[in-house]
């Protein structure tokens, strides 16, 4: 494990870093839409700041936040992380991916905003540099797999520890989803981008970013859900409900993560309505495994309320260990996920989504669940993780116990209003609250304001977490490393692998699924009369 420490926290320092960067990108957003005048305040610079903001937070720091954990639970679990030069290396490709996009959409050429959807055209460094951001974390998922491999070839007949099970799992997605970002950056968008061609099919490269785009948002969300089910309990003084319903939501998020990405175009031509409503079928069917979550994690925390001494219908929920900033930050990013859950129902029914496609709604959704429910988790295990790596007390214990509920409280003033002026048709990714001074938009302002209050917040808590993080790093002196411990089921679960742990069957299941879901809709699209368009720059 030791030899792998350094890994999992350089891998983390650059998460932390893109982390940062993309919290003061979006505190520009938030209070420029109010109408608040910001340095170099310009649309040229707000949809800059947008593409800076998603790009580093939903792609660089999940992914190498994600790498790191991934690293700490096969050191941890497995005792190994086979190949630990190559996952250097994977580490420096992505790190050079990473500059090289920060720096193409710093220089103002590669404002496409994170979805860099066509024809939106960006510098080809743009593409080349997320290319291999990617090629990194394809290196990180060969290199789990080997560990995994090695420690199955030593320990045959015995079943992969959860948290390890629950990596794998996202390791599998992760590979699925990427294979149509693969095709359509390597096939349609590079040659585009370097003049090879000089026309693209908007309609075809959207589909292909939807099957890895919304896959994408389990890839965020498994390593999350691994700390709740194997860290959370333990850390609140319990037991985890169940082993074995842990691994089947874990595979059932194998199955239906991919193929759902058709209803983020519900408003697209050229995709007949049967096929879209087969997306919609499996969406709400990938929701099923975030239900038996809630209850499972939920179980598992009363579980440890009661072993406290909580008694009654709800008392244990307050003998929970609330100040604990890695609890905290969990729970509340459970509660805030409920929410999200509710919006991500609307967002897939194939009528009520055209009420709140493309305005306000869906970027309250969205930073309800993936900024919360992830980057909050992960803001927790920071503080849970570095003494057990380092040794090193955290420098500001009462700043890190008050940053989640900081933001939790800064991300309902965000979110709410946001919601609430989408569904009064507020449109996404606007510069202006005033959208022009029309008549109707003046009702926006007020709740656009709110929002930049909660804009605000979210910063404050940002940064109290990157200070935190970055003075124990710097000034706490080192002592011993605290243990790394993993929550016990109340059941032990049964001995040796069972079918739940067949990564092989329900990879191969998965990718069989994708095909049929998304191999005559593409065949369509490739086969019908087509438009290709030019590409546009905007600045």
């Amino acid at each position: 494990m030791i030899a792998a420490t350094r890994l999992i926290l350089a891998n983390l320092a650059v998460a932390i870093v893109a982390f940062a960067l993309g919290a003061l990108m979006a505190v520009m957003q938030a209070v420029a839409r109010a109408g608040v005048q910001v340095p170099f305040g310009s649309a040229r610079m707000y949809y800059l700041s947008v593409t800076a903001h998603g790009v580093l937070e939903a792609l660089v720091f999940t992914t190498f936040f994600i790498m790191a954990l991934g690293y700490l639970v096969a050191g941890t679990t497995l005792g190994r992380v086979a190949g630990l030069k190559w996952a250097w290396a994977g580490f420096w490709v992505a790190l050079v991916g990473t500059v090289i996009t920060t720096l193409a959409i710093l220089s103002g050429t590669s404002t496409v905003l994170y979805t860099f959807y066509p024809p939106l055209l960006a510098h080809p460094a743009f593409y080349l540099g997320a290319t291999l951001l990617v090629v990194g974390s394809w290196i990180w998922c060969g290199v789990m797999i080997g560990s995994y491999r090695a420690w199955r070839a030593a320990q045959p007949g015995e079943r992969v520890p959860l948290a390890m099970h629950g990596m794998m799992t996202t390791v599998i997605i992760w590979i699925l989803a990427t294979a149509g970002l693969a095709v359509e950056v390597l096939v349609l968008i590079l040659p585009w981008s370097f003049g090879l061609v000089d026309r693209i099919d908007p309609i075809i490269a959207r589909t292909y970013f939807w099957w890895f785009g919304h896959p994408l948002t389990y890839f965020w969300l498994l390593p999350a859900y691994v700390l709740w089910y194997t860290v959370i309990p333990r850390v609140a003084g319990g037991r985890l409900f169940s082993d074995s319903v842990t691994r089947v939501v874990f595979v059932q998020f194998i199955l239906f993560s991919t193929p759902v990405g058709l209803h983020h175009q519900f408003t697209d031509p050229g995709i007949s309505s049967g096929w879209k409503l087969v997306h919609t079928f499996t969406t709400y069917a990938i929701m099923f495994p975030s239900l038996v979550t809630a209850f499972t994690v939920i179980a598992s925390l009363e579980n440890a309320g009661r072993a406290r001494g909580g008694t009654g219908l709800f008392g244990w929920i307050r003998l929970l260990p609330w100040r604990d900033p890695f609890f905290a930050s969990v729970a509340l990013s459970m509660l805030t996920f409920a929410l999200g859950g509710f919006g991500g129902a609307i967002n897939a029914a194939y009528a009520m989504n055209a009420m709140v496609h493309n305005t306000a709604w869906i970027q309250g959704h969205f930073h309800l669940t993936v900024g919360t429910a992830v980057a909050l988790t992960f803001m927790g295990f920071t503080y849970w993780v570095l003494p057990r790596l380092t040794g090193r007390a955290i420098a500001w214990p009462r700043v890190a116990m008050v940053q989640p509920y900081l933001w939790f409280v800064g991300m309902q003033f965000f979110s709410i209003p946001n919601h609430i002026v989408g569904l009064m048709g507020m449109p996404r990714r606007v510069y202006t609250g005033e959208y022009q001074d029309v008549a109707a938009a003046q009702a926006w302002i007020p709740l656009v304001n709110l929002s930049a209050i909660g804009g605000v917040i979210l910063f404050v808590s940002a940064m109290c977490y990157v200070g935190t993080i970055v003075v124990t790093m710097l000034v706490s002196p080192r002592g011993e490393r605290l243990p790394m411990e993993y929550a016990e089921a109340m059941a032990p679960p049964e001995p040796g692998p069972s079918i739940w742990d067949r990564f092989g069957v329900w990879t191969a299941v998965a990718a069989l699924m994708i095909i049929i879901v998304y191999g005559p809709p593409l065949y369509r699209l490739h086969t019908m009369a087509r438009f290709p368009s030019l590409g546009f720059s905007p600045f």
